[in-house]
C-alpha cells in the first residue's frame, strides 16, 4: 500500500508556498502567470473545498479586488487547467488547485467530502495499472484518468450532509 500518494487541499504553508512553486513551474514551462492567474490561483490553494467561478468572483471582490467578469475568471481557469495548476471537479463544476505536478501517466483520485466539501487528492500506481489493464484490453487510449469519490471525511464521520 505504500503506491498512494496523498495531496490534502489544506494545503500546509509550513511546508511549502503553493503560489511560489506554480510560479517555478510557470517559469520551467515558459507560461506566463499573469496578476489575474496569480490571484485565482491563491484563491483556489488557499480554499480546502472545490470552488465554482462565481465563488472566486466574489472571493476576489471580497478581499479588495476588482470585481471580475466571469469570462475573465474562466480564461484564468482555463489556464491553470492547461497549465496544471489546478483540476476540474466535474461532479460538482468546481475546481481545486493543484500544484504537485502530477505525471501525464498518472491517476488522480479526488475524494470529496459530501459533509464539509472538503477535496482531497491522492494518486496510486496501483489503480494507475488497474486502470492501464483495462484501457490496453479494450485497445482505448485515454488522455487522462480522473476518479472522483463521493463520502465522508475522517472529521465528518456519520455527520449532516453539507447542502450547497
Amino acid at each position: 500500500m505504500g503506491d498512494h500518494h496523498h495531496h490534502g487541499h489544506d494545503h500546509d504553508h509550513h511546508r511549502r508556498d503553493p503560489v511560489a512553486e506554480a510560479e517555478a513551474h510557470c517559469l520551467r514551462k515558459g507560461l506566463k502567470l499573469t496578476d489575474m492567474r496569480r490571484q485565482v490561483f491563491e484563491v483556489l490553494a488557499g480554499s480546502p473545498q472545490a470552488l465554482g467561478a462565481y465563488d472566486l468572483i466574489d472571493s476576489l471582490a471580497s478581499a479588495g479586488r476588482k470585481r471580475l467578469a466571469p469570462i475573465s475568471v474562466y480564461r484564468a481557469l482555463d489556464f491553470l487547467l492547461e497549465a496544471g495548476l489546478a483540476h476540474k471537479i466535474e461532479s460538482r463544476n468546481a475546481y481545486v488547485a493543484c500544484p504537485h505536478m502530477h505525471g501525464a501517466d498518472e491517476v488522480v483520485v479526488f475524494m470529496i467530502c459530501d459533509g464539509c466539501g472538503r477535496v482531497q487528492e491522492s494518486t496510486s500506481n496501483t489503480v494507475a495499472k488497474a486502470i492501464a489493464g483495462v484501457a490496453r484490453d479494450q485497445h482505448f487510449k485515454p488522455r487522462g484518468q480522473v476518479i472522483e469519490m463521493h463520502g465522508r471525511c475522517a472529521a465528518c464521520g456519520d455527520g449532516p450532509v453539507l447542502t450547497a
